[in-house]
């Protein structure tokens, strides 16, 4: 079970974030208030939320899943460090403008993580490339993350228990990071979108395909008794209530303007 979150509202100048599409600029008080729901959705779900103060110096810091990837350790893990029950690892953002928000989180984390894993340069990578499954974890290779951040991110998960596999999504039309196609639901069930329900890695799952048109539902967040899912894409919804699960439905269209999603939003825990 989940217990807590942590989130951080949208700055004044969230415009100047960065974004590959072409959707528009993000309307901020529409944004705070789509922002807003989200959190109300996560204490629905049963968290407790950190709420961190919005930060004019880096556009995109809203993102806050991009700066850090979250587990529990595996019983069979080798780890013994102080923090080896809940463990993190500090990602190294793959755009230069976004680097600066690591220090911040840093110190956030600190104060629940007795000790920190860092990726480290040459490497780079983003939460959002990073899907846990299970005891296994999904590491994108993207624009974002190359792979000496992935083998980093392996090897600190390999301490503690997990296992690991790269999915190369470069030539992926539309997928700026790894979850924004697929989405882990538990009991085997694995989320996709055409562009990556061909891939071997995912041959052990039940994939539940996202119908084309429907790209961006792809991302949507399993919490605790309920999922998560961006609202608008009603035949994907529906798809998620057959398999039984629980959706809470919630508008994303500014965030989805600078190629944000739901698991974007909040570090989980």
């Amino acid at each position: 079970m989940l217990t807590r979150a942590i989130v951080r509202p949208t700055a004044l100048n969230f415009s100047e974030g960065l974004t590959t599409g072409k959707l528009g600029a993000p309307d901020y008080e529409i944004a705070m208030r789509q922002h807003e729901a989200y959190c109300a959705a996560l204490e629905q779900c049963g968290l407790m939320l950190s709420r961190l103060e919005a930060d004019s110096k880096y556009p995109d810091s809203t993102f806050v899943e991009d700066v850090a990837v979250l587990f529990e350790a595996l019983p069979h893990g080798r780890a013994t460090a102080p923090d080896a029950e809940h463990c993190a690892v500090l990602a190294r953002p793959g755009a230069a403008s976004r680097l600066g928000e690591i220090a911040n989180m840093r110190t956030v984390l600190a104060d629940v993580f007795p000790s920190l894993h860092e990726i480290n340069a040459p490497g780079t990578l983003d939460g959002g490339d990073v899907c846990e499954a299970g005891s296994h974890f999904f590491i994108g290779i993207s624009e974002r993350t190359n792979e000496a951040g992935a083998r980093q991110l392996a090897e600190v998960l390999s301490e503690f228990g997990y296992t690991s596999s790269f999915v190369d999504i470069r030539k992926a039309n539309g997928l700026l990071h790894l979850k924004s196609g697929i989405a882990y639901l538990g009991d085997t069930h694995l989320v996709v979108t055409e562009a990556l329900a061909g891939r071997a890695q995912f041959a052990d799952y039940d994939l539940v395909r996202v119908d084309r048109g429907e790209e961006y539902a792809a991302n949507c967040v399993r919490i605790n008794e309920h999922v998560l899912v961006a609202a608008g894409y009603p035949k994907f919804e529906a798809k998620l209530r057959q398999l039984g699960y629980r959706t809470i439905a919630l508008e994303m269209s500014e965030f989805q303007k600078m190629d944000g999603g739901l698991s974007c939003l909040s570090l989980r825990f």
